[in-house]
């Protein structure tokens, strides 16, 4: 991927991030989905009072995205902290939507920017994320 495609990743989660309803954690993440045709599928955290029904910024990006037609992806980007925070922390999916990003991609391709700011940043591939994930492959016969 090149450097344009993850910056502008990045920018997309980082103003997704200020779009988020955070307001019992105040934590606000943002994320950026880059389809297969290139399109870029964005979303946010939505939080919820009783806490379950809460839904993490990749996954609103990803069930957009599925809901648009989209099946296929290469790279989400993730930007997240505290709303008031001076320096961002690298904000790595929670293990839901990591199972989520599972579903759809091959997880020793598709990347994952965490972003701190536009110029600091990390890549991972799911696989990295989450070694041994489980998968439609873990459901087929012999």
């Amino acid at each position: 991927m090149d450097e344009k495609t993850i910056q502008t990743l990045i920018e997309t989660a980082l103003a997704m991030r200020q779009r988020s309803y955070a307001p019992y954690s105040n934590f606000h993440v943002g994320a950026a989905l880059l389809g297969a045709d290139g399109r870029i599928y964005s979303g946010c955290n939505i939080e919820n009072a009783a806490f379950t029904p809460t839904n993490c910024a990749e996954r609103t990006a990803f069930f957009k995205a599925v809901s648009e037609g989209q099946r296929e992806f290469q790279a989400i980007a993730i930007a997240g902290g505290k709303k008031d925070a001076v320096t961002l922390e690298y904000c790595a999916p929670c293990g839901v939507c990591r199972q989520v990003i599972m579903e759809f991609v091959n997880p020793q391709n598709f990347q994952i920017i965490l972003a701190r700011s536009a110029r600091e940043y990390q890549i991972f591939t799911l696989e990295q994320l989450l070694p041994h994930g489980f998968g439609a492959g873990n459901l087929e016969g012999e």
